[in-house]
């Protein structure tokens, strides 16, 4: 029998493979155009996407062009398609750039041409094309604040679409001579089309007012001409959009995990894809239901394993090296007081938490003797939002290196 490790590693090795775009396209592909196959994308597996998009329309016989931005290091060679890398969460001129781009190849399209669109998580940093009378560095400062404020990702894109010239449909109204079909990765809460990269594709009401009273809840000062620029920039009637097709989901990859543990002997629980919160109080929630299983075998008996998706918050009060899958783990082994029989690891499947060198991390039993040996205080560094620090000391952290996907949070406890 493996050991706690190797099936923690392996869970999370199936929920990835789960969530690539590879295949994914045979069967759902448009009728190839008259005129010219035009591809643009943004998010962190938009490179892959654009790989897998290409080879399976050669397969049809047809060519095709185009451009999609991706994040730093997520770039995977294409034949056609060209691929910029941007920054991200924070853009940058660079997908500044980019954007502008993609927006003309759609406004360029003609009534002959098919316009593909492929969008994942991450496109919203990336995708930047600030609204008249806004800044990229306008941009960029709101984005900082909104990242430290603890705001769900959900109400970060709301406002991130109403200071936006491509987002909430934008893109798709730019497309409007052309036909439109859309491919998702989705790494939201309930896989919202108009959420996932805030969706440049997906027609929507964009109402001034839900974003400024978003701003204001958080206590995130808003210059006059950003206010300004925000309601000049509402959106009332949306322009018509294409088919949608969602190509990976958070609970695809959860199920892929299930299966995964049913092949060593475990009893999955799949407790949620789109659970949200404050990452700390997530991990004190996820012990309660680890003790629940240790003393009733409720809500599932052992062995098990329950995963859960999702994205969790973080609200920024220390100085520490964070990431809201390393914080949502120090809080539940700091909860769980070293229970020898529970194991858990939680990562984000884009290969990045928050903005380290690591997925996430994982921890057994062994996790506080070794931390009380080596004298590291978890309960300091999980109050200064600094979780990277103690598994990189405790070597526990997990490092994948950009994955090429991207569907939120992979959690799982294993219990014996």
């Amino acid at each position: 029998m493996p050991n706690d490790s190797e099936i923690l590693h392996a869970l999370f090795k199936a929920a990835l493979s789960a969530a690539l775009p590879d295949g994914k396209f045979d069967g759902r592909l448009p009728p190839k155009p008259k005129g010219r196959t035009i591809v643009v994308g943004a998010g962190k597996a938009s490179a892959r996407m654009a790989a897998a998009f290409e080879q399976a329309w050669t397969r049809t016989g047809a060519g095709c062009e185009g451009l999609v931005v991706t994040r730093y290091g997520h770039a995977v060679p294409t034949t056609s398609i060209e691929v910029v890398e941007a920054s991200h969460p924070v853009p940058d001129e660079a997908g500044l750039n980019a954007a502008g781009r993609i927006l003309q190849l759609a406004e360029n399209a003609g009534p002959e041409d098919l316009v593909v669109a492929l969008v994942s998580g991450g496109a919203s940093a990336l995708l930047s094309l600030p609204a008249e009378g806004v800044t990229l560095a306008d941009k960029q400062a709101l984005n900082r604040a909104l990242l430290k404020s603890g705001a769900p990702i959900g109400e970060m894109n709301l406002v991130r679409k109403s200071l936006s010239a491509i987002k909430g449909g934008r893109l798709a109204a730019s497309a409007g001579r052309a036909q439109l079909v859309t491919y998702l990765i989705s790494d939201v809460p309930g896989d919202d089309p108009s959420s996932i990269g805030s969706g440049p594709t997906i027609p929507e009401t964009v109402d001034p007012e839900t974003a400024l009273s978003i701003l204001r809840k958080y206590d995130i000062d808003v210059p006059p001409h950003i206010a300004a620029a925000i309601k000049a920039n509402a959106v009332h009637r949306p322009a018509a959009g294409g088919p949608v097709h969602m190509l990976a989901t958070p609970k695809m990859a959860l199920d892929a995990a299930a299966a995964k543990a049913r092949e060593f002997g475990l009893n999955p629980l799949v407790l949620g894809d789109a659970i949200e919160g404050e990452a700390r109080e997530v991990g004190r929630v996820m012990a309660g239901i680890a003790h629940s299983v240790l003393q009733h075998d409720e809500p599932i008996a052992r062995p098990c394993v329950l995963l859960s998706g999702g994205e969790t918050t973080v609200t920024v009060r220390g100085q520490g090296r964070g990431g809201r899958n390393a914080e949502f783990l120090l809080a539940l082994a700091l909860a769980l007081k070293g229970e020898w029989s529970v194991s858990a690891m939680a990562c984000d499947t884009d290969g990045i938490d928050g903005s380290e060198d690591n997925a996430g991390a994982w921890f057994d039993a062994s996790l506080l003797p070794i931390a009380r040996e080596k004298g590291i205080d978890l309960t300091s560094l999980l109050a200064g939002n600094d979780a990277y620090t103690a598994f990189e000391r405790l070597e526990r952290l997990v490092v994948t290196g950009p994955t090429l996907t991207n569907v939120n949070d992979f959690r799982a406890i294993l219990i014996r």
